[in-house]
């Protein structure tokens, strides 16, 4: 259900089936099967009920045209409310916070029906602005939010950073890199990864790997291992929520194992995790508000008790 009260829409037949015949194969094309699933994702939502709640849109958090954000807040907000601030993938040199009509304030109207307030950021690609850009941008996103908070009815103490594939790239390097985070700290309660590409590398079976060497400005793969989100996890970086799907971009699956295994390690307790059964790595994220909420349930969950 929605603020509405009426039911989500269900994810048809028809599109699991393009999902099993697309995602073996998802590989051979990304950038095609990407476009593929937010055209056909874009329909199932549209046909969803209409929201009623507040948004308040292109608010600028930095001096850069890409570096705005949408607030999508619940209603009603009688007390202060945890923050879910989502960073889009795009593999470092493409995407947009509103790649369609609804992706990606999919995600955010889903945590603003369910009482929380969902930010929905924007940065700079990684052809204007290559490592750290990125992340310095979603520092000064988590920045402002923080200094909105009071506004917008958000509790300080209760901000998660949610990142999708280069989003989750960008989070990771936040959330884990104490280099990249002002003196008083990251300022989070906790993380959700969704696909990320938290390791930085160029290797063959990988797409996108001359989009990453553009963005991190080296194909040495020592220096990436370095840039990784992976290589500065540590017992004191914040609870982290890791999740991907059955059929990935290439390798990062790999890589959101290796984060789990690496909080693991550092915390001597293993972090909450998801597996998407049946998605690929744009469904995984394109899915969220329709009548599929297994995964968003799960990350509620998380948002209540993060460990």
């Amino acid at each position: 259900m929605n603020d509405t009260g009426k039911s989500l829409p269900a994810i048809p037949a028809d599109l699991w089936a393009l999902m099993a015949t697309v995602g073996p194969r998802w590989g051979e094309n990304v950038p095609m099967h990407v476009q593929l699933m937010i055209d056909r994702f874009s329909q199932v939502l549209r046909a969803g009920p209409e929201h009623s709640l507040p948004v308040r849109y292109d608010i600028t958090y930095g001096a850069y045209e890409r570096q705005m954000l949408d607030v999508y807040l619940p209603a009603p907000r009688a007390s202060a409310k945890p923050a879910v601030v989502f960073v889009h993938g795009g593999a470092f040199l493409d995407g947009n916070r509103n790649r369609s009509d609804q992706i990606y304030s999919n995600v955010l109207k889903y945590f603003a029906c369910n009482g929380l307030v969902g930010v929905n950021v924007g940065y700079r690609l990684g052809r204007d602005a290559p490592y750290p850009g990125g992340s310095l941008d979603v520092a000064a996103a988590v920045q402002w939010v923080q200094r909105n908070a009071d506004d917008l009815g958000i509790d300080r103490e209760q901000i998660f950073l949610m990142g999708h594939s280069a989003g989750g790239a960008h989070v990771g390097t936040y959330a884990y890199d104490r280099q990249m985070q002002p003196p008083e700290g990251h300022g989070l309660r906790g993380v959700i990864i969704v696909s990320g590409r938290v390791r930085a590398e160029t290797f063959p079976d990988n797409p996108n790997a001359a989009k990453v060497a553009l963005y991190y400005g080296t194909s040495d793969m020592d220096k990436l291992d370095a840039l990784s989100p992976v290589s500065h996890v540590g017992v004191h970086s914040p609870p982290t929520f890791v999740a991907w799907s059955e059929f990935e971009n290439p390798l990062i699956d790999v890589h959101c194992v290796e984060l789990v295994f690496r909080l693991g390690q550092a915390k001597r307790r293993a972090p909450p995790t998801f597996w998407l059964r049946g998605h690929n790595h744009m469904s995984a994220i394109a899915h969220f508000n329709t009548a599929e909420d297994a995964l968003g349930q799960a990350i509620l969950r998380f948002i209540t008790n993060p460990y």
